[in-house]
């Protein structure tokens, strides 16, 4: 799937990530930014789970599994997994921007991605908007502090993926390696973390996770 780090096509291919993924873009152009989620919603529902996603789920049978995402798809879920925590929010959530009421409403057909769409409206005459985090706000407090929790209380981190730069999530590995933690990084591409982390593997996930469990007593010796 695209993320706003790759080059976009088509329709988005000039539109800049500020404008339909910041609360000031949602004031401004709300019906952009709808059909900008509404179409990413979509898309993430046709995806199904890999087997990197299953792989986590299946070290449930054999460890307390915790799982710390900024991913704002469902994939952790449909794998299987049970704890899931959103530090960015989640495309298949929705909540008035008014009065923070969810939204259990039918959505709008999208068969194609268009540029703009009207949001539907709450009860109280607020607009429904996706229930992500943007640039600029703060995480949801409940994910935050279970991750908190999960990654002080870790016998290993394991981070995969991630870019390593965006603010406060990149504060978690550090806060294992700070407490002795051992932190493994799965990652193709080198990233800040990488000349940190007690172990870093330059594999994806879906090569690394499948075995990684059973690797991990050789890997931290």
């Amino acid at each position: 799937m695209p993320t706003f780090r790759h080059v976009e096509t088509g329709l988005w291919a000039k539109v800049d990530p500020y404008e339909i993924s910041s609360a000031d873009g949602w004031r401004r152009h709300p019906d952009k930014v709808w059909a900008w989620y509404l179409w990413r919603h979509y898309m993430m529902k046709s995806v199904e789970p890999n087997d990197a996603h299953s792989a986590v789920a299946a070290w449930e049978d054999y460890a307390d599994v915790q799982v710390v995402t900024q991913n704002v798809d469902d994939l952790h879920e449909r794998g299987g997994s049970s704890r899931v925590y959103h530090l960015h929010g989640s495309l298949f959530a929705f909540r008035c921007d008014r009065c923070g009421a969810p939204y259990v409403g039918e959505l709008p057909a999208m068969p194609e991605p268009v540029e703009t769409v009207e949001p539907p409206t709450c009860a109280c005459g607020g607009r429904i908007r996706p229930d992500v985090v943007w640039f600029g706000e703060d995480l949801p407090a409940e994910a935050w502090e279970r991750s908190l929790d999960a990654v002080t209380a870790a016998d290993v981190a394991i981070v995969v993926g991630t870019s390593a730069i965006v603010y406060p999530a990149a504060g978690l590995p550090e806060l294992a390696l700070a407490n002795g933690i051992p932190v493994i990084e799965v990652n193709p591409e080198r990233t800040p973390l990488s000349d940190h982390a007690s172990i870093s593997l330059r594999e994806s996930a879906v090569t690394a996770l499948p075995s990684l469990l059973q690797r991990l007593p050789a890997l931290l010796g």
